[in-house]
């Protein structure tokens, strides 16, 4: 398996690296950080003021693509799905590919003052989580696993960076 992360519009300096770093040490594997997409703006719904995230996954469909290869673009734009107010991010099974948004997952989006640390740790969780999606993993009953559902950042401050021992045997 290979993962790849690929910006979104802009990401800030040095997020890209960190990320792929920590990723690597949960899967184990190659993590390359490549040239991502720059006008998100066919994305962009302005009566909400966020972006579609099923558009933003549709632009990371690349033919041609190696077959254990997973796709993550990261953005610093507010995301939404149909019939949810945001999400922290979404994947794309048939495709292997998917998005996560890093701008709920600051401190600073809530008026907080910001932390670097628990900003990564929440990052890396989601990115994650989304790309467990990408094996075909559904949502996790176990609160601690990384595979649970996040229906607010306090869910995914509780849950883990890692399968538990159920989700674990199903990453291939």
């Amino acid at each position: 398996m290979r993962i790849t992360l690929k910006p979104l519009g802009d990401v800030e300096g040095g997020v890209m690296e960190a990320l792929g770093e920590r990723v690597k040490l949960v899967f184990g594997c190659p993590v390359e950080v490549k040239p991502g997409i720059k006008d998100l703006s066919a994305a962009y719904r302005q009566s909400r003021k966020q972006y579609l995230a099923p558009e933003l996954l549709e632009a990371l469909v690349v033919p041609g693509r190696e077959r254990d290869e997973r796709v993550v673009g990261i953005t610093e734009v507010d995301l939404y799905a149909a019939g949810l107010n945001y999400v922290f991010g979404q994947a794309d099974i048939v495709n292997k590919i998917a998005v996560v948004s890093l701008c709920r997952l600051r401190q600073e989006y809530y008026g907080s003052p910001p932390d670097e640390e628990l900003f990564m740790e929440r990052a890396v969780k989601e990115i994650v989580h989304e790309i467990g999606h990408t094996f075909s993993l559904g949502h996790c009953p176990d609160p601690g696993c990384v595979m649970h559902f996040s229906n607010c950042l306090a869910d995914t401050d509780y849950k883990k960076a890692s399968f538990c021992g159920k989700c674990r045997p199903k990453i291939i």
